[in-house]
């Protein structure tokens, strides 16, 4: 999805502040004019030592994970464990964990993907990812997916109660009072906290961070290249404030705003997250797909028709909420917008399933995959100690709820769910005195990472370079050949592209 210019990577002059408009279609190479000032190159490539790890093939069951979505002529897949220290704040430096971990690439180089906590796991993504990258990526690199610690087929994190789970799913955004969304919360807190003990609080992005440094000691490499997608470049953006010195490639597909606070974020999640229905729109237009030239219209109208008769389902039904969510889903995977009008449009007709398969993997088991909103909420808010008042919340969601009429409501309850919680132990993280440059790539509307938040943690990064992409969904890697080439040039070559280019949609 997401590397020798030594001279223009120790160039002294900054970065562009005017955009860099790539005029010419998704595949104009980048100039390499300007480079942000660095204390430090590009790092070299490395040989990784890959007997230090027992792998094993794996493709049918990988597969077998990604179901229907499969990459036709995905390639071979292997796959292996790795224990880490668990090191909880109650017991540090002791205690252990298993890492799932995926490989597919015939380079020498390792190349780790880390994703989202609350998406799908990291493993499944560097698969995924490989049958979009350029086959000089994947004849460079070795494309290692991680199951960040609490996800996937790592030791996995699988404590809320199915009624708990599907009660947060299900609860209408629209709905004034918030005691039962408020009350499943609770459950899934209580339940987490008696069902992992001091495993819950170990399962945050700081720790994750130094997973990833026992990775690169297993694989025997001076510097560890990264692709971090969405949130999960959270946990390579630290691992740079942890190991300066071991900082390699890295590309940032997407990034956590770093300077907001758990409201600002919601607010600018549930801003873009319009625009990306709007885009969504768009794209039905031009394709004809079946909801016309009123997406948003049809939208609201079967959430009414929702609110007046759910579609029963096996695991959960299709309420106002599990559709809402559903979009949410949808409108992330740029590749499943048609998929998603699909769905939308037999949901009307009284079929929920095509809609309902958005929302499966976060409520439901798949394969070796556990529900993903429990490692999803427990990572979020372990790498928080913000706790928002039931009534701020009520507060915001009816503002919200008029501002942002789509999606407001929603990112704005949602705020309620690590009141319960425990308040974890600030980790104090510092910036990287020095690092080499990172590439940053943003995507215009982008409902999980929005694009200016990813632009302000370019910023916080001692040699951040914005790649922006006009197109919508949660990512530009496998969307756009534009940034893809971007990232190519930077991963494999070391070119290190103008900060402030501008892909087009």
């Amino acid at each position: 999805m997401l590397a020798a210019l030594s001279a223009l990577a120790a160039c002294s002059a900054g970065p562009s502040t005017r955009p860099v408009i790539a005029v010419h279609g998704d595949g104009e190479e980048l100039s390499t004019a300007a480079v942000p000032s660095g204390p430090r190159e590009v790092p070299p490539l490395a040989d990784y030592e890959a007997d230090r790890l027992a792998w094993s093939k794996c493709t049918d069951s990988t597969k077998a994970r990604m179901g229907d979505t499969a990459p036709v002529g995905g390639g071979e897949y292997e796959c292996a464990r790795l224990t880490v220290r668990l090191d909880a704040p109650s017991r540090p430096g002791r205690g252990s964990l298993g890492l799932a971990l995926l490989r597919i690439g015939t380079g020498r180089s390792p190349l780790v993907v880390v994703g989202d906590a609350g998406g799908e796991p990291g493993t499944v993504k560097a698969a995924r990812l490989a049958a979009s990258l350029p086959p000089q990526v994947l004849s460079t690199f070795t494309l290692i997916g991680v199951d960040r610690r609490g996800t996937g087929g790592s030791d996995g994190v699988q404590c809320v109660p199915d009624v708990a789970r599907v009660g947060i799913a299900e609860s209408d955004p629209a709905e004034e009072t918030l005691e039962e969304l408020s009350e499943s919360y609770t459950v899934a807190s209580r339940e987490c906290v008696l069902d992992l003990e001091n495993r819950l609080t170990a399962m945050d992005s700081w720790r994750a961070a130094a997973d990833l440094e026992q990775l690169r000691e297993s694989l025997g490499v001076p510097h560890l290249n990264g692709i971090g997608v969405g949130e999960g470049s959270r946990v390579l953006s630290l691992y740079a404030s942890r190991y300066p010195d071991r900082i390699g490639r890295m590309v940032f597909d997407g990034a956590p705003d770093p300077t907001l606070d758990a409201p600002g974020v919601a607010q600018t999640r549930a801003v873009a997250a319009e625009e990306a229905f709007a885009a969504f729109a768009a794209d039905c237009v031009i394709r004809g797909c079946p909801l016309g030239a009123d997406a948003a219209g049809r939208f609201k109208a079967l959430l009414e028709a929702l609110r007046d008769e759910p579609l029963d389902g096996r695991d959960f039904d299709l309420t106002p909420g599990t559709a809402t969510v559903a979009v949410l889903a949808g409108l992330a995977d740029r590749s499943r917008w048609p998929a998603l009008a699909d769905g939308v449009a037999a949901a009307e007709g009284g079929d929920g399933a095509k809609l309902s398969a958005f929302v499966s993997p976060l409520l439901v088991d798949r394969e070796e995959d556990p529900p993903w909103l429990d490692a999803g909420i427990v990572t979020s808010c372990n790498d928080t100690t913000t706790r928002i008042p039931p009534e701020r919340v009520a507060g915001m969601a009816a503002d919200w709820r008029t501002k942002h009429p789509l999606f407001g409501a929603y990112f704005a309850r949602a705020l309620l769910a690590c009141g319960p919680f425990p308040v974890p132990q600030a980790a104090k993280v510092s910036k990287p005195a020095g690092a080499p440059p990172m590439l940053v790539l943003t995507t215009a509307a982008d409902p999980v990472t929005p694009r200016e938040g990813s632009e302000r943690a370019a910023q916080a990064l001692p040699a951040g370079v914005v790649v922006g992409w006009q197109g919508g969904g949660h990512g530009a890697l496998g969307q756009s050949a534009c940034a893809m080439k971007a990232a190519e040039e930077f991963l494999v070559n070391a070119k290190v592209p103008t900060s402030g280019t501008v892909c087009p949609p």
